[in-house]
């Protein structure tokens, strides 16, 4: 089994395809959609945790770069600075997956960066810019 997440970008002729279903359906991979920007007509992003089988992995991506798609690693990440960090919670409140929480004995902010999708809402959300993006 192999779990990846990565960024799709799509010309405007795609954008209205059912891209990720044929990934299921034909590949028997399962998809998390993380982020998405789509617009019709013009061109598209989309970042998702991919995972299934090898083989049919590497089958799913090749029918994706076939297809016209860039496909490319999520090789955005966040981190906590900690020597920035209040542990105020701000961040808490803004995250769709739970990857910032509190500590109830120590009562400082973790960052659990297994659980992060990268969608950045953290970022402007802390008053001290203690979360950071890193390419």
């Amino acid at each position: 089994m192999i779990s990846k997440r990565i960024v799709l970008k799509f010309p405007p002729r795609l954008a209205d395809q059912p891209i990720v279903s044929n990934l299921a359906k034909y590949f028997d991979l399962e998809f998390n959609i993380l982020k998405a920007y789509i617009i019709p007509k013009e061109e598209g992003l989309l970042v998702l945790g991919l995972s299934g089988e090898e083989e049919n992995y590497n089958k799913g991506i090749n029918y994706l770069k076939e297809l016209g798609l860039i496909v490319q690693p999520l090789s955005l990440s966040i981190i906590q600075n900690s020597s920035k960090c209040t542990h105020c919670g701000v961040c808490i409140t803004v995250c769709p997956t739970q990857a910032l929480a509190l500590d109830l004995r120590t009562r400082k902010v973790h960052f659990d960066e297994n659980k992060c999708i990268a969608c950045e809402l953290c970022i402007p959300a802390c008053p001290l810019r203690a979360m950071e993006v890193h390419y």
